[in-house]
């Protein structure tokens, strides 16, 4: 596979306070070779292990991610900048794995099919085998419910990768699952630069490979994938539309759009990243929005408790800025007051900003932006909207807002996204399948769909009698 044997090290860079947060090694080639023995020697018995023994060591795996949780979320703090208070995803991590346990059993169990005397027809479904499982950085401890706790449940063993930014979380979920019991081999994190990681998936090394990240970075890992055969999971980015009818509840919907539109930083696939009002109440909209999105404090993410703190890192922050006022060039109006404090704080700190007046014209409108920037644009029409709404290359999530249901669900059937909100938004349903269409991914995760895609399904044809 030709992986580099010289020792290489990676620092993170803290957006909280432009600091080196950690050094860490980059895992050479016999250190992967190891790794890679140790999975394919650990499969066939984690394959054979009975579902209720793998299940008992996830949901004890989430119990020991939940035990550090306090470590947990400061190394989320100090390596993305998300306020302290904010950190701690443990007890979503471990809700997947109770979730998995609950529907596990069935989605697990063979499926019969019509069978006569003598014949019995069934399907069972198989565990694939290796995983790599590769992990963006904005949720990083949440995250490893989608990329190793389901494919572990359905029999795989995994190498997990997370991004150069949080590294430690993958220190830490490695130690975690080894305190629940988990068996040696079965669940392993390397530290992996992008380039060793392209030449293991083109290698053939692993029979599926699941990703959440960047479309550039989903499309890198695709390529790498191209005539391997190797199953490819993508969970990309969204520029995530939400629709505002004349008949909405703006007194519910301003808090919960803004929350969808700022939490994280604006630093979420399916953020609010497009905002379409009827133009009968886009002023109030504006109004109450402005008012709504004043409550978003910026701040020291260690020291205060804020609701937004640094977005990743300075360059994305230099990004956000960059798009924005070249929004306001071509004509959209930046309606919060400028404050002085972000810049205080430092090159990473982005102000929770409304845009009002933006157009498709715009790249602000056309780019994922990943930051705290609630573009919003007045439309005349239903039709309007949802063409609008279409007129994208992702298709993650999207949401509406009405008092009349039956209308609201009839145009969510006509809106080209992974899923559909109807008087919500930005919000990851650990009960329905996740994922997105066009360029924000391929497959599904959560609960049955992830444990499905996760198999294969081995089709049985038993004859017991031989005329």
């Amino acid at each position: 596979m030709n992986l580099r044997t010289d020792v290489r090290t990676f620092s993170v860079t803290s957006p909280v306070d432009g600091s080196t947060y950690i050094t860490r090694p980059y895992a050479d080639g016999a250190t992967i070779e190891a790794a890679l023995k140790r999975a394919r020697a650990a499969l066939p018995s984690w394959r054979r292990m009975p579902l209720a023994d793998r299940l008992a060591i996830l949901l004890r795996f989430g119990e020991e991610m939940k035990a550090r949780a306090v470590p947990l979320a400061e190394m989320v703090a100090w390596q993305i900048g998300r306020p302290l208070w904010q950190a701690d995803e443990t007890p979503r991590l471990a809700l997947v794995g109770q979730l998995l346990a609950d529907v596990a059993p069935e989605a697990l169990a063979d499926a019969a099919y019509p069978s006569e005397e003598g014949i019995r027809r069934y399907a069972r479904p198989v565990a694939g085998g290796l995983h790599l499982s590769i992990c963006a950085w904005n949720y990083p401890t949440a995250m490893i419910g989608y990329l190793v706790t389901s494919p572990l449940a359905a029999g795989n063993v995994v190498i997990f990768k997370h991004s150069p930014q949080t590294p430690l979380i993958a220190e830490q979920a490695e130690e975690a699952f080894r305190a629940a019991g988990g068996p040696e081999g079965v669940f392993q994190s390397l530290h992996l630069d992008h380039a060793d990681a392209e030449r293991l998936i083109a290698s053939g090394a692993f029979n599926a490979v699941n990703f959440i990240g960047s479309v550039n970075g989903g499309r890198r890992v695709h390529a790498a994938a191209a005539g391997t055969f190797t199953q490819v999971h993508l969970e990309l980015g969204g520029k995530d539309p939400t629709y505002v009818r004349s008949d909405a509840d703006l007194e519910k919907a301003v808090p919960l759009i803004a929350e969808g539109t700022y939490s994280n930083a604006g630093q979420s696939c399916c953020s609010v990243e497009r905002i379409y009002v009827d133009r009968s109440i886009h002023d109030r909209f504006v109004d109450a929005l402005v008012a709504e999105t004043a409550k978003w404090s910026i701040g020291h993410p260690i020291e205060e408790k804020p609701m937004v703190g640094p977005v990743v890192r300075a360059s994305a922050a230099d990004t956000i800025r960059g798009l924005t006022e070249q929004a306001v060039r071509a004509g959209a109006r930046r309606l919060m007051p400028q404050d002085a404090r972000a810049a205080a704080l430092g090159t990473a700190y982005v102000q929770p900003e409304v845009l009002a007046g933006v157009d498709h014209g715009m790249q602000i409108m056309r780019d994922e932006l990943f930051g705290p920037v609630a573009c919003v644009q007045a439309v005349d029409s239903d039709e309007q909207a949802v063409s609008l709404m279409n007129d994208s290359d992702f298709g993650l999530s999207a949401s509406i807002w009405t008092r009349d249901v039956e209308r609201g669900v009839a145009l969510l059937d006509e809106v080209e996204a992974g899923t559909v909100y109807l008087n919500r938004c930005d919000h990851a349903d650990l009960y329905l399948p996740w994922g997105g269409v066009k360029n924000s991914g391929l497959g599904r995760t959560n609960g049955r769909s992830g444990l499905t895609e996760a198999t294969a399904a081995k089709a049985y044809h038993v004859r017991s009698i031989i005329a």
